[in-house]
């Protein structure tokens, strides 16, 4: 059975890395593809004697004009046998700013204003990253990081295997963009407040003791346990590709990221070997 990865997002998003790193984990790659031509490159893979069996679109601006068309590409291909995953690359407004005007290239959009084209390009593109099966923000990332993310991802032996990741984050930075389940755990005493655990973080034993001997955090964890051990058979009942829980402290140095660590062995004793990611924690 032939895999097709869709990959599209916000224009400076990182959609040149994602279709380099897939080029070297032996996907067939094509550029800037064109919507119509979708079906004709499927009708090409799966002819007799094909030996092509995962192969990368990269979609850029028409994704955003003709959302409806790739989303009937997408449905088509399904329908015609294939295994089809879409890839959403996306990252904060501010940072695409930064990003376009470090490397001084122009936004595709023909707007007025590198801003107004980000919001333009934005809302055409809300509908897309609606249906995709995997939103990856690349606010944080650098290309190399982006890399082992997609790696992760898509190097993976077995298509079939639901794909989980646990993110541990600091609201005062934002909740994650690419987070299917978010949880808060600012109801635990905070060891910020501990004079000789605040300069530490959750990776060390003093604050992860700390965190673990509170009676509310026992609690969270066996519930949390109950909720997981539901859910994650019924995802994949259901044919989720990939699962991402990211769980939010204040700053995200402390308790998150303890229990970031937790919720990647309640994961691990459901049969699933999670990436696990601290996105704040060195901040």
């Amino acid at each position: 059975m032939s895999e097709f990865l869709i990959i599209t997002g916000m224009s400076g998003a990182g959609r040149t890395t994602a279709a380099d790193t897939l080029d070297d984990l032996g996907w067939f790659v094509i550029d800037n593809m064109p919507i119509e031509l979708v079906g004709k490159v499927a009708e090409l893979i799966g002819r007799p004697g094909s030996e092509t069996e995962r192969v990368a679109l990269v979609v850029g601006r028409e994704a955003g004009d003709h959302g409806q068309d790739l989303t009937t590409a997408v449905d088509q291909l399904r329908r015609d046998g294939a295994r089809v995953h879409t890839l959403f690359l996306d990252a904060a407004d501010d940072v695409l700013v930064r990003r376009f005007e470090n490397t001084r290239r122009r936004h595709p959009l023909p707007g007025e204003s590198l801003t107004g084209n980000i919001v333009d390009e934005r809302m055409r593109l809300t509908p897309v990253r609606d249906r995709a099966d995997v939103v990856v923000d690349t606010s944080e990332l650098n290309v190399h990081q982006l890399h082992d993310r997609l790696v992760e991802l898509f190097g993976r032996d077995d298509p079939s295997r639901m794909q989980t990741a646990v993110v541990s984050f600091g609201y005062k930075n934002g909740m994650p963009l690419d987070a299917d389940l978010v949880l808060d755990c600012r109801f635990l005493p905070n060891p910020h407040w501990i004079d000789e655990l605040r300069p530490l973080t959750g990776l060390d034993a003093p604050v992860r003791d700390y965190v673990l001997e509170q009676p509310e955090t026992k609690q969270f964890l066996d519930k949390l346990d109950d909720l997981l051990g539901f859910l994650l058979p019924n995802y994949v009942n259901e044919g989720k590709s990939y699962l991402t829980v990211a769980i939010g402290c204040t700053g995200g140095h402390h308790r998150s990221v303890v229990l970031g660590e937790e919720i990647a062995e309640i994961f691990r004793r459901n049969g699933f070997d999670p990436a696990v990611m601290h996105r704040d924690v060195a901040k």
